[in-house]
């Protein structure tokens, strides 16, 4: 008897640490252990080390794990990472050609970019279902980015070919309400967009005093008021807005900013912190997800970016995981965008606009003034993680969405 599968694609997954990689590794073992057959076409890299090599094949946990080799330029530059990107397109859609048989469902994420034309045509060849998971919008991003004129024949190539994929697919799950009305405006049929935002494991992921945090202590942060990043910083963030609250606060001794991470503009902060030669700066690399109670819990308040131009392109990951562990959060960008006005409503937080670096500052002071403000606002972080995005409501809208294909 042949069974329906489940087939997910993604560039990274489980050992890696990424956030694309948390949320899909943390769905396919819960569906796994729920008696879905399932299997994931990844690469076999590492998210932050591109020389990094994980076995071609493996059984985990219940999941048929395949690994597909490709170019391993990594992250730094964009020729690097468009080359890593097609090579995994043809490495992927070789194998999906392999292991897709008709009547399997593939579940295709949006890293690398329009993996979801190459995954719809093998869907369509095979008599497959498609269902497209939509972390973000390419082309539109490039677009934002100035790497690809939304007019251009590029352009408009992209595009069409984007959205033939989307309306090929049975769903597209959006993981932002913006991001539904943009699917919409594309010509998606209303049905056909699902919404289940992306989540953190509150349940794994908890608030943690900071004088009982022993990760604060290692780090000589116990006396400090700390103002947090962590996660990806890269090209849809910009960090020229704290650079200037930190200019304005570095005479406060007890400030400290603390990068938790990598990305492609890490390198950059790492050089403009050192040529306007201010000490109130920290780095640290990406911890293991086994220690984000403790990472998450050491700055007193966190940040989290992103430039307006990418409101309805993507939604913040590490937003969840902050508000996980109770923290409050500082926002620089949209304050009309979708976190946002989760952030205002609930009472936990404050939004800045980009280049408002003295609003930023003053509210970096308050918050170390009033502590037990700061407090609060990481508990009504907490309670909005609790009541409108627990882990268990996200994976049983997954379970419920993908049951015809249990087998």
């Amino acid at each position: 008897m042949t069974f329906i599968k489940l087939i997910f694609v993604n560039r990274y997954f489980y050992p890696d640490h990424s956030a694309t990689s948390q949320l899909l590794s943390d769905l396919v073992f819960f569906l796994a252990a729920r008696g879905f057959r399932v299997e994931v076409v990844t690469s076999a890299q590492r998210y932050d080390d591109p020389a990094a090599s994980l076995p071609d094949g493996e059984r985990c946990r219940g999941v048929l794990i395949h690994r597909v080799r490709g170019l391993r330029f990594g992250r730094e530059s964009l020729p690097g990472r468009l080359l890593d990107c097609l090579s995994f397109f043809w490495s992927a859609f070789l194998r999906l050609r392999q292991v897709v048989a008709r009547g399997d469902c593939v579940v295709v994420k949006t890293d690398p970019p329009l993996i979801s034309i190459p995954a719809a045509l093998v869907a369509r060849w095979r008599g497959a279902i498609l269902i497209n998971w939509l972390q973000d919008v390419f082309p539109e991003i490039a677009t934002e980015l100035g790497i690809m004129a939304a007019g251009g024949a590029m352009g408009r190539l992209t595009r069409a070919m984007r959205d033939w994929s989307l309306r090929r697919a049975r769903i597209n799950v959006v993981v932002g309400t913006r991001m539904a009305s943009l699917c919409a405006r594309r010509g998606i049929a209303r049905e056909a967009i699902a919404y289940i935002p992306n989540w953190a494991d509150e349940l794994t992921i908890r608030p943690m005093a900071p004088d009982l945090n022993p990760l604060r202590m290692r780090w000589g942060l116990r006396d400090a008021f700390v103002v947090g990043y962590s996660g990806n910083l890269g090209r849809a963030h910009e960090f020229e807005t704290l650079l200037g609250a930190a200019e304005l606060l570095r005479a406060q001794p007890d400030l400290i900013f603390l990068f938790i991470g990598a990305g492609a503009l890490m390198a950059a902060l790492r050089q403009a912190v050192a040529v306007r030669g201010l000490r109130n700066f920290r780095f640290k690399p990406c911890q293991p997800r086994a220690g984000l109670s403790e990472s998450l819990s050491v700055p007193d308040v966190h940040l989290v970016v992103l430039r307006p131009g990418f409101e309805g392109l993507m939604v913040p990951s590490k937003f969840y995981g902050v508000a996980a562990a109770g923290r409050a959060i500082l926002y620089v960008g949209d304050r009309e965008g979708e976190i946002p006005r989760l952030i205002a409503h609930a009472g936990a937080g404050w939004t800045i606009a980009p280049g408002e670096s003295a609003a930023l500052a003053a509210h970096i002071l308050d918050l170390r003034d009033h502590r037990s403000e700061c407090r609060a606002m990481g508990l009504n972080a907490r309670r909005l993680v609790e009541t409108r995005f627990p882990v268990g409501r996200a994976l049983a809208a997954w379970a419920a969405l993908l049951a015809p294909w249990k087998g």
